[in-house]
């Protein structure tokens, strides 16, 4: 290195738990400025890098710094928001720097060499754009807006939109039309300003498509097709490339996304819809465990940018925020459905009265064949794929669990094959029990697949009014693997094929099917004595989300005369949940469950962190966790005395993967007393890390929507 070298502070992503630090620097001939994509030595390989903010300086004394490997020029360098976004994310969620930055770009860019970028660009350059087509467009500069009718809700919504800073919880029932308060929005906002981006988050990949269809009709005839672009795991690894060097040129006006999205380069953003807001979704499971809802707030208020969370249900947390006694978000509400279409009548089934072992309740059964006889449509929602969630031998008790995890493998009958939905191990079905020989094994439970064989049974004499017999669907993580199979399953839907559909809550939320009037949950209650406490909401979200799938189309309910139902079939009619669920009462609901919180500490009125370990034996996972709690009371960690540090627990299902995990919760009342100890916790739990051989991995989950 020359003395002229300038010494470059570089993110890289370094192995988890390398204590490699968040920072390296590298000398480079001349200065880059922060955001630069580069490529630099890290040990034997070459690997992506950003710099990062930090003067430039001379190289120090004490040894040569290796030099920069290549600078991938031609794109203009991350913005210093988006790295404020990155290094606030990697602050909270207590992971490092390199590893969020990088992940946070498309895998192919981390993958190009610059003479490979510079070939990408060039062919991005030389492609046309596509124009506002002219036949829709009009003629003229001064095309803004394609006119929409609001209702009177909307309308309100939209202003106080237009007119205060927020963020706003739009608080709209199902079918009262937030989809379209969100164009409105994103309507205004880039009118506002010819550079102007929004990003909208959908929290499943099969919402993207129809979101999508709605943003192309509004916004393509006034600034092109190009102008919208996605962002989803689903997409391949070049698509994915051409979007994000969309949005990060400013060519895209609007990134539609799931919660990777967050993450997306919009140096002129505007605006941030994240619909769904209460999605568990939205939470990031793997690597850095960050959730895209938070940080769109925070981002929006470190851009400047307006942000609204949309919902039915909101998230407590969310809901809370928004109370007059709190006020960090502004609440507008949109109660009543488009075009007077009513909301869904709540009919309870006690299962107890009901005829022993029955799936379906002879009440339901014919309430569906009435349904379908008028040429309507119905959705049976259960949230277990698969026939059935175990095979059982009366004889010795056998049951087939998982031979790597502990859990049980479902039994599929469609392929007849046993599977962990866990670890992935699958096997045939034995003929006989493997324990004692009897050939009488029998599947107990239920699951997707039982339903849609039984229903297919049960209405197999019923002719709707095309005068064909009854056809029943079944749409979930099996029936949708292939490439675009849920595309064209639900094309089948909308198009009236299907009469009755069964699934799990990938479809019963977003979705607008015009001719359904009906919607069964068919076994809920597990939820309603779960050991989590945040069950009862999921549930009653999934509920009220279900129920919003029936009746959503006012004329066609009208010229049906018909009026939409959701059945549930429970042993608990008396439960306090269905009385808030029979009355539409989302408010009662989140008053009962937040007063139940704030009496138990638990949040949205504490804030907790995860402290995990997986290793080869249980003991040897508890062991570390053990061990790591009693280093930070003898360090006395700062913040300490205010967070409480619960004895480690295994997991719920304990082993997956021949893997053994076990967790620590860590709670308390004051955030930054919290985030203090859990900065100051790393190097102790690094050095933990090391006396522990049986250690696997450990990592930190903040802000947890599961324990």
């Amino acid at each position: 290195m020359s003395d002229q070298s300038i010494v470059l502070h570089v993110a890289v992503q370094a192995p988890a738990h390398s204590q490699i630090g968040d920072l390296l620097s590298y000398a480079h001939d001349a200065p880059l400025p922060p955001g630069t994509l580069v490529r630099v030595p890290l040990g034997p390989r070459e690997v992506p890098g950003i710099v990062w903010d930090g003067a430039p300086a001379h190289a120090p004394a004490g040894g040569p710094l290796r030099a920069v490997g290549a600078v991938l020029g031609g794109l203009p360098p991350l913005d210093a928001p988006w790295r404020r976004l990155v290094a606030f994310a990697a602050r909270y969620y207590q992971r490092g720097l390199g590893e969020v930055a990088l992940a946070a770009l498309p895998p192919a860019l981390r993958e190009l060499t610059p003479e490979q970028l510079a070939r990408r660009l060039r062919r991005r350059a030389a492609a046309p754009a596509l124009p506002p087509r002219p036949e829709e467009a009009g003629e003229g500069e001064g095309v803004t807006s394609i006119p929409i009718a609001l209702s009177a809700e909307q309308t309100s919504a939209g202003a106080q939109i237009n007119a205060q800073t927020g963020p706003f919880l739009l608080f709209g029932s199902t079918g009262s039309g937030k989809t379209e308060v969100y164009l409105h929005a994103v309507q205004q906002a880039l009118a506002r300003d010819e550079r102007a981006q929004a990003l909208v988050l959908v929290p499943e990949i099969n919402l993207t498509p129809q979101l999508q269809a709605r943003f192309r009709e509004r916004f393509a005839p006034l600034y092109g097709d190009a102008a919208i672009v996605s962002l989803h795991s689903g997409m391949t690894p070049p698509q994915r490339l051409a979007s994000w060097l969309a949005a990060h040129a400013g060519q895209a006006r609007i990134v539609l996304g799931t919660r990777m999205a967050i993450f997306a380069s919009l140096p002129h953003l505007a605006l941030i819809v994240v619909d769904e807001e209460h999605d568990a979704s939205y939470k990031q499971q793997e690597g850095a465990r960050y959730s895209a809802r938070d940080l769109a707030v925070w981002r929006g208020r470190d851009a400047g940018a307006k942000v609204i969370l949309g919902s039915a249900t909101p998230s407590l947390e969310s809901w809370h925020a928004s109370s007059p006694g709190v006020g960090r978000y502004r609440r507008l509400a949109m109660p009543s459905r488009i075009g007077a279409a009513e909301l869904p009548r709540l009919r309870l089934v006690d299962m107890a009265q009901q005829p022993r072992r029955a799936v379906f309740a002879p009440p339901l059964v014919a309430a569906i064949t009435e349904r379908v006889e008028r040429g309507e449509q119905c959705l049976v929602l259960l949230n277990r794929r698969g026939f059935a969630p175990v095979l059982h031998c009366h004889a010795c008790g056998w049951k087939s669990d998982c031979p790597h995890c502990s859990a049980t493998q479902v039994f599929h009958k469609v392929d007849r094959t046993l599977r962990c939905h866990h670890c992935g191990a699958a096997g045939s079905v034995p003929r006989a029990c493997p324990a004692c020989g009897n050939p009488d094994i029998v599947p107990a439970g239920r699951g997707t697949e039982q339903l849609e064989e039984q229903l297919a049974a049960l209405l197999r004499n019923v002719i709707t009014p095309e005068r064909r017999a009854a056809r029943v669907a079944r749409i979930d993580a099996d029936t949708t693997r292939a490439k675009g199979a849920l595309a064209a399953q639900l094309a089948q839907v909308h198009a009236g094929e299907v009469d009755v559909l069964v699934g799990t809550q990938m479809v019963a939320k977003g979705h607008d099917f015009r001719r359904m009037t009906l919607v069964a949950a068919v076994q809920p209650d597990s939820a309603l004595f779960s050991s989590d406490f945040r069950a009862p909401e999921r549930l009653f979200a999934l509920l009220m989300q279900a129920g919003g799938r029936a009746g959503r189309d006012a004329r066609y309910m009208a010229a049906h005369q018909s009026a939409p139902e959701l059945w549930v079939q429970t042993w608990h009619p008396e439960h306090p949940l269905f009385a808030a669920l029979r009355a539409h009462d989302y408010p009662a609901f989140a008053a009962r469950q937040l007063a139940e919180r704030e009496a138990a500490a638990m949040p949205p009125f504490s804030h907790q962190a995860l402290l995990r370990a997986d290793a080869r034996t249980q003991e040897a996972a508890q062991a570390f966790l053990q061990a790591a709690g009693q280093a930070a009371r003898e360090a006395a960690l700062p913040g300490l005395a205010q967070v409480f540090l619960y004895p480690p627990v295994p997991l719920t299902v304990q082993r997956v993967a021949n893997v053994e995990r076990a967790q620590m919760l860590l709670e308390s009342a004051s955030r930054a007393a919290l985030q203090a100890v859990l900065a100051a916790w790393q190097p102790l739990l690094h050095a933990e890390r090391s006396r522990h051989k049986g250690l696997v991995r450990w990592l930190v989950d903040v802000d947890p929507q599961a324990i």
